[in-house]
């Protein structure tokens, strides 16, 4: 085998194989990454949004750090948490993930 007939097999795609088999590839790879990563984590999200944005008074939450509490004041960017008798703290909204409240959540039996 001569010098030139490897340089034209690199070239050609020593396999035969074309260009757009490959560009195919790639673009089926990011559509199954799209369906099967992005968009159900930016449903989520937005799902995460809705809820921190209907808190309200005397509604039971969980935090993030697992703190169980009641909603005693809603403000722009935190919430001010009964965790106790006369016990408050003062929370992030984007730490507040979760209802507590028995009649919130479905039953799924």
């Amino acid at each position: 085998m001569t010098l030139a007939t490897v340089l034209l097999q690199a070239a050609t795609g020593f396999g035969g194989g074309s260009a757009w088999s490959t560009i195919l590839m790639f673009a089926l790879l990011i559509v199954v990454f799209y369906f099967f990563l992005i968009r159900p984590q930016s449903k989520r999200q937005k799902e995460i949004r809705k809820f921190q944005d209907s808190l309200e008074n005397g509604k039971s939450v969980i935090t993030q750090g697992g703190i169980y509490g009641k909603i005693r004041e809603v403000k722009d960017n935190y919430v001010i948490l009964e965790i106790a008798d006369g016990v408050k703290i003062k929370v992030n909204k984007n730490m507040v993930f979760d209802s507590s409240d028995p009649a919130s959540t479905e039953n799924t039996k």
